[in-house]
């Protein structure tokens, strides 16, 4: 797959791998993967948030003429989203009723629900995993009205199943992806950059649109995030998950090692 993206960008050459750049936050602890990809081949790893969540305003939520307590359940696909509905709920001065539903399409977005709301008085539907998980168990209760709280960059998994199963539904826009100001990585390099999502790549243009890859490598996590390097043009030359490599720090110590074994370094 990224062999066959790559077609027009020549192979370059190998190369030590001494500096990585997480465009993400920092972990809270030196439990973490990252810290022991850096202790185990002395690669300086630096986090950086590449892009940041905000709300929208009460005034842009009106204009989307949603009414939040016409709605019987609520979809929730990530924290984010739980946060920024019950921020906007207090700002609106809205009072949820106790026997609201909630559709999360994790345990572990489930779990942080209780930061607002007392769940024993409510009802509560969680997927596995997946949009598509979730949408299985969304189906079961058809009969719903649902509100699907999302940012302005979301994917379309469970609006189009809404749509296609005639289940009655409002979309609302409660947060925006935007890009960080990196003007302070200006004349910094680093020997990969990794991301994570479409807007962390766009977030790289928005800050430097004369940006030239040369001999940096670019890892991806995830199709959407390799599609969007391609789509700027850039060579893919670390792509996750593999199933040799399900995860960013496995993708990045794979390609650490086969750099070390073409340069001759043990």
């Amino acid at each position: 797959m990224a062999n066959e993206a790559n077609a027009s960008h020549p192979k370059p050459a190998p190369k030590q791998i001494r500096s990585v750049l997480i465009s993400q936050p920092a972990p809270l602890t030196d439990k973490s993967p990252y810290h022991n990809l850096s202790q185990r081949y002395d690669i300086k790893v630096d986090f950086r948030q590449f892009i940041e969540v905000q709300p929208v305003s009460l005034r842009d939520f009106r204009k989307q003429r949603v009414n939040i307590l016409d709605h019987t359940a609520v979809i929730f696909t990530s924290r984010n989203a739980v946060d920024h509905f019950f921020t906007l709920c207090k700002g609106l001065k809205i009072t949820i009723p106790d026997d609201m539903k909630y559709f999360c399409v994790s345990e572990q977005t489930a779990i942080y629900l209780p930061k607002y709301i007392n769940l024993r008085k409510r009802k509560l539907f969680v997927g596995e995993r997946t949009a598509d998980d979730l949408n299985k168990v969304i189906a079961k209760h058809k009969k719903e009205k649902f509100l699907f709280p999302c940012s302005d960059i979301r994917r379309d998994d469970i609006p189009n199943f809404l749509k296609e199963n005639d289940i009655e539904h409002s979309e609302a826009v409660i947060y925006a992806t935007v890009s960080s100001d990196l003007s302070d990585l200006e004349n910094v390099n680093y020997d990969v950059i990794a991301f994570f999502s479409p807007s962390g790549i766009k977030s790289l243009f928005d800050n430097f649109p004369d940006f030239k890859q040369n001999e940096t490598r670019i890892a991806a996590f995830g199709p959407t995030t390799a599609q969007g390097v391609r789509d700027h043009n850039l060579r893919l030359d670390i792509e996750a998950p593999l199933p040799n490599a399900p995860s960013m720090t496995g993708a990045i110590e794979q390609y650490v090692r086969k750099m070390k074994e073409e340069l001759g370094i043990e």
